[in-house]
């Protein structure tokens, strides 16, 4: 296996799979600053957690990598997508196209009880196979249906396009939001659930 990069939480690698498309694998590496007892139970349960996120996406045909093995403990294999980081492509002229589906992905996410909690561009693919926006990276991820946790995702995906594309965000996250209101159970709720999110940070940043 090739190491291909290291986040907090975990290093990822390639390894060639039994077919011809490669395998991305996951590896939640020990925290030496955790009781052993409590790093492998914690490493364990989102392993699992992210390996029962990835499979219930594949039932529901939804774009995003899917499951190839897992160990239970540390170790989740998924397939690798190709193509193009939806940080590395948006742009003006495409920006409102991109993010109307990227809106619809979450909705979709949110509609089957998912919050994503890392929603970036840089863990969004438009696949160069049938170009599509695929989601990326669970490991963050947790099943919920409070209204709450579904307008805290959309409010991390505003910062994040506010952070990242900063000379055409207000376009980005509008066209985000049209088309998550098309596609997502009370979207309504959800979106007047954003201010109060919004007007919370904006207190505790003040305080």
């Amino acid at each position: 296996m090739k190491i291909i990069a290291q986040g907090a939480e975990a290093r990822i690698y390639r390894k060639k799979g039994t077919g011809r498309a490669d395998i991305i694998v996951k590896d939640r590496f020990p925290k030496s600053y955790r009781i052993k007892e409590i790093d492998e139970k914690l490493r364990g349960q989102r392993t699992r957690r992210e390996a029962k996120i990835l499979e219930k996406l594949s039932m529901a045909g939804f774009p995003a990598p899917k499951l190839a093995h897992t160990d239970d403990k540390s170790l989740l294999g998924m397939e690798e997508i190709k193509g193009k980081k939806i940080r590395d492509i948006l742009a003006e002229r495409n920006c409102r196209l991109l993010c109307k589906e990227i809106g619809e992905k979450v909705a979709s996410l949110h509609n089957n009880s998912i919050i994503h909690g890392d929603l970036t561009t840089s863990n969004m693919m438009q696949s160069g196979k049938d170009g599509k926006v695929y989601i990326l990276d669970f490991g963050l991820s947790f099943f919920s249906e409070k209204i709450e946790d579904k307008a805290v995702d959309l409010h991390l995906l505003k910062e994040a396009l506010e952070s990242r594309h900063w000379r055409i965000w207000k376009e980005c996250y509008n066209a985000a939001l049209e088309g998550y209101k098309e596609k997502a159970k009370d979207s309504d709720k959800i979106i007047e659930r954003i201010k109060i999110v919004e007007k919370r940070g904006r207190y505790k940043g003040g305080s």
